[in-house]
């Protein structure tokens, strides 16, 4: 069972809130190199620093993917869970754009709105929440993404 810490009535109301920043997250050259043999992507421009080094980004980057992974983290400690929450599920994406690398040994973090929630059918509520990654010390962000969370919840009776 998840953590509760906000009303199902205040879950409910709860689009336009604003939620972060998260702590920030270092990506470094063994997460990416674990992200590769987790993946079987093992392209020179995320594994291999020498080549890397070559390319206009300087040295590696992380795996678009590997920052898209790491939401479940980053929104999990910034993302209020209604009291009564049996589980919460990743049920999708509506958009996601990887808007800029995060170079090895960078930091990103995850700021978000909640944008809708909505009751799909009884005890369960679909939001739709909007993520911005930043990365530490650049204006553009690395990516943004329009994120669906499923929360099953136990109903007070």
């Amino acid at each position: 069972m998840l953590n509760s810490n906000i009303s199902l009535q205040d879950f409910l109301n709860c689009a336009g809130t604003e939620l972060g920043p998260s702590k920030w997250q270092i990506i470094d050259q063994a997460r990416i190199d674990r992200f590769a043999d987790a993946t079987n992507d093992h392209q020179f421009i995320h594994v291999d620093p020498q080549k890397a080094a070559a390319t206009p980004f300087g040295s590696t980057i992380a795996h678009g993917f590997l920052t898209l992974s790491l939401l479940s983290h980053l929104l999990g400690e910034i993302m209020p869970i209604p009291e009564g929450t049996v589980m919460g599920i990743n049920y999708g994406s509506d958009k996601v754009r990887f808007l800029q690398p995060v170079t090895v040994n960078s930091r990103i973090r995850a700021l978000a709105r909640i944008e809708s929630v909505e009751e799909k059918q009884r005890g369960q509520y679909l939001q739709k929440t909007a993520v911005s990654i930043e990365i530490e010390n650049q204006a553009r962000p690395a990516m943004v993404a329009q994120i669906l969370s499923l929360y099953v919840i136990r109903r007070p009776k």
